[in-house]
């Protein structure tokens, strides 16, 4: 699974990696966040249809490319209270298409959700290692995303928190070296193929699991780093630092692994 990740970047660098086209004027900029948890806001591209000056939606229109404030954890727009979403913060590849809280982000709603890199935990409850997982060149992962809106009754329809929006990261299994620290990871979406995953338009099963691929061979490091990952409240750069040799908690893990 991914249950913490580091997403680092000011927005003017996401506007030029992912070719933003509209930031919202009252987007505030969340900041850099070392230790991503559950609930936390976090940065998504989406692609959105445009409006007439009537508020309907132009269906034939191409879609608009946004960066967008959501927060991680997925809420249906079905489901009667926003907890539900707490523990919507993966949905599983194998199986999005068609998970009731899924499928209908999956045929419309798609986003990718920046990252620097990502945690896993190697090793036996108790003495559980972290290790940060980045690309070896220092470029932004584009972890594939579904997003939701949820809509709160009780407020009324102009108020600006009425609407909640929600994202879920998809995973995989881990292939290879990424599979000795943990079986599950996030999909990627390669630069090539933003346009097409993030398309409204696109609505074919097969041609959107087809955008999605793990890692490359050798793309991505692994290293060991502080058990200080664990406790949510710790958020700095020294949580990316890699720990000396000795300082690995898990009996059988290598130092570092690729």
């Amino acid at each position: 699974m991914c249950g913490r990740y580091a997403s680092t970047r000011d927005p003017g660098d996401l506007v030029d990696e992912f070719e933003i086209q509209q930031v919202a004027d009252d987007l505030e900029p969340i900041g850099a966040n070392y230790n991503v948890a559950p609930t936390n806001s976090v940065y998504a591209v989406v692609e959105r249809l445009p409006r007439n000056d009537d508020g309907k939606v132009l269906e034939q229109a191409d879609g608009v490319r946004q960066l967008r404030v959501v927060t991680w954890g997925l809420v249906p727009s079905w489901a009667k209270d926003p907890k539900t979403g707490y523990k919507m913060i993966n949905a599983r590849m194998e199986s999005v298409a068609e998970k009731p809280a899924f499928r209908r982000a999956f045929a419309a709603r798609r986003c990718l959700i920046p990252a620097d890199g990502y945690y896993e935990w190697y090793g036996e409850k108790g003495s559980k290692q972290p290790y940060f997982i980045q690309p070896r060149d220092g470029s932004i992962l584009a972890m594939a995303g579904l997003y939701e809106f949820w809509r709160d009754d009780k407020r009324p329809k102009d108020d600006p928190l009425a609407w909640l929006v929600t994202c879920a990261v998809i995973t995989t299994t881990a292939e290879d070296e990424l599979g000795h620290i943990h079986d599950r990871m996030p999909m990627f979406v390669e630069r090539d193929r933003y346009s097409t995953w993030l398309d409204p338009h696109v609505d074919d099963q097969d041609e959107l699991r087809a955008l999605l691929v793990p890692a490359s061979p050798g793309r991505l490091e692994a290293y060991p780093v502080s058990t200080l990952v664990n406790g949510v409240d710790n958020n700095g750069p020294e949580l990316l630092d890699r720990i000396r040799d000795d300082e690995v908690i898990a009996k059988d893990a290598p130092p570092t692994l690729f």
